[in-house]
């Protein structure tokens, strides 16, 4: 696996370099189990501090995406297989637009739209799922338990609820009686 550094990047570089793996390993390119370069050879590869790529590999150690063991440096963690244990860390970490490969999304002078920026953390946060062994299942459940929280529970600019009219209706056969079947009249 080829990890490439921005050093013009607004994202800070312990940033990209932990999107980067956490890319791999959704992407398959590092397997579980599979050993990591030392914190002082991927810094001299990258030219960067060592602190720098000992702050993402603890990130990554803290997250469940690698193991670290003095003398035997870093691996792969095998992945929790559990869509609940996936979703657990997954936007904890940072801000930004890149898409999670260090690459940015915007018009023609560089400037990042904020339909785009959503776009590139929401591709980062499916990296970060299916890295962590999450499926497509469990995680557009966890997006649609947190779509229905947000939009349930976000007040209207006069500080009302959303109209029941613009939510989606309960699944099953209970939807919400208006007064036309309660009182069993017509229109």
């Amino acid at each position: 696996m080829v990890i490439e550094i921005d050093q013009h990047s607004d994202v800070p570089i312990y940033e990209q370099l932990r999107r980067r793996i956490i890319a791999g390993i959704a992407h398959g390119e590092l397997a579980p189990g599979a050993r990591l370069p030392s914190v002082r050879a991927l810094a001299v590869d990258l030219g960067v501090n060592l602190h720098t790529v000992n702050r993402a590999y603890a990130l990554l150690r803290d997250d469940g995406y690698i193991t670290m063991r003095r003398g035997s440096g870093a691996s792969v963690a095998e992945p929790t297989g559990s869509g609940a244990d996936a979703g657990r860390n997954v936007a904890r970490h940072g801000q930004g637009t890149p898409n999670g490969e260090g690459e940015r999304e915007g018009d023609d002078d560089g400037r990042v739209m904020p339909s785009e920026q959503i776009v590139g953390e929401l591709h980062r946060l499916i990296l970060e799922h299916k890295a962590l062994g999450g499926d497509m299942a469990s995680f557009l459940d966890a997006f649609r338990r947190q779509c229905e929280r947000i939009y349930d529970e976000t007040p209207q600019g006069d500080g009302r609820r959303p109209a029941t009219a613009d939510r989606r209706p309960p699944t099953g056969d209970r939807r919400p009686a208006t007064a036309d079947h309660q009182s069993g009249g017509t229109r």
